[in-house]
């Protein structure tokens, strides 16, 4: 039975060089975050996933003001990424742009409308059990 290769392996694989150091979850997170920033994203909401699920390190939940701002900062932070190093990114709901789901691996990003995202209401269903309200106003980044 072979054992997967770990990120710094398939790194070197992939180009010959050490790319662990673009799979780093932490600089991901603060890319992703700082790109919203900069495209205006509004309610900028981060919630650490350690011990609540194995799907990625950080889930990131923002809102545009409408469907084209949502379409646009959706397809720059896909670039972003990319362009940094983390590889490309999946995008689901791009067409109809009322909510984005951007899975970077260790980021997984919601992007809304703010009338879809007040109706799924992601935020409250990922705090069920939290002992932390931290990520509320996004402190856990030092904001």
């Amino acid at each position: 039975m072979t054992q997967a290769p770990t990120k710094a392996v398939a790194g070197l694989a992939a180009g010959g060089a050490d790319l662990s150091a673009k799979r780093d979850p932490e600089a991901l997170h603060a890319l992703v975050l700082k790109q919203l920033d900069d495209d205006q994203a509004q309610e900028v909401v981060s919630i650490p996933l350690e011990g609540k699920s194995s799907i990625a390190d950080y889930m990131v939940i923002a809102s545009g003001r409408s469907t084209r701002q949502v379409a646009s900062i959706a397809s720059k932070m896909a670039e972003s990424v990319k362009k940094a190093g983390f590889g490309p990114v999946r995008l689901e709901g791009l067409p109809a742009a009322d909510w984005v789901l951007l899975d970077a691996g260790d980021v997984v990003l919601h992007l809304f409308r703010p009338e879809v995202r007040t109706f799924y209401n992601l935020e409250r269903m990922w705090a069920i059990g939290d002992d932390s309200d931290d990520w509320k106003k996004g402190r856990n980044e030092g904001t």
